[in-house]
């Protein structure tokens, strides 16, 4: 089975979260640009609030489709030290890449929040969402952000994994909601209709628009 896009694997995806609906402590976080489109289904399905959760790939330099590690709001910085002492990737070149996606990190930060706050965390269920995980860096680095952010439960819910960061994850955060982990897994991509790329304006419209309906929404 193929998504039609990110919003159809939202309500998807919704439909496995029921128990979470409309819980005051609960809060959806999505990973920028991608996740946002399916944590607004989610959201808006459960009738809980909607905020982003940045992190950034911090990719090896010449190669920069191959993960070294990634930052994530918050100040956390997660690296794979395996790759760094395979590839002798030394620590000044390290630091430009962290410096680079810190700036890019904080950028999105601005572009996306507006003159929002951040919603708070601490004590809080956090529903983290992503259109899906294949190497899971990202969200790792996310739910090791959110834990120091004293977060009481962290569900990382995405529409499809790799069977093997699935298994993973299962001792990363205190639940995994996945809709399908298909086997072979071939990438998130395959597994969309529409895989198109999100763009900066349809991720601020969607945070928009969730943070009116919030706003309108009975205490």
């Amino acid at each position: 089975m193929l998504f039609k896009d990110r919003f159809d694997a939202g309500r998807y995806l919704a439909g496995k979260l029921k128990e979470y609906a409309g819980r005051k402590e609960a809060i959806v976080l999505a990973l920028p640009r991608g996740g946002v489109p399916v944590a607004s289904e989610v959201a808006t399905a459960l009738n809980l609030s909607l905020d982003i959760f940045l992190v950034r790939k911090l990719g090896v330099p010449g190669q920069e489709e191959l993960a070294m590690g990634a930052i994530a709001s918050g100040g956390v910085r997660v690296l794979n030290e395996e790759i760094i002492q395979e590839l002798r990737i030394p620590d000044y070149a390290i630091a430009a890449v962290v410096a680079q996606e810190q700036r890019e990190l904080e950028r999105r930060e601005k572009l996306y929040r507006r003159d929002r706050e951040p919603i708070e965390v601490e004590g809080k269920s956090i529903i983290l969402v992503d259109d899906g995980l294949a190497t899971g860096a990202s969200m790792r680095a996310a739910a090791m952000a959110l834990r120091q952010m004293n977060a009481a439960e962290i569900i990382v819910a995405v529409p499809v994994a790799a069977p093997q960061t699935s298994e993973e994850f299962q001792s990363v955060v205190d639940r995994l909601v996945c809709a399908k982990t298909p086997e072979p897994f071939f990438g998130v991509g395959y597994w969309y209709e529409n895989f198109s790329q999100n763009t900066d304006e349809e991720v601020i419209e969607l945070l928009e628009k969730a943070n009116h309906e919030r706003s309108k929404a009975p205490a």
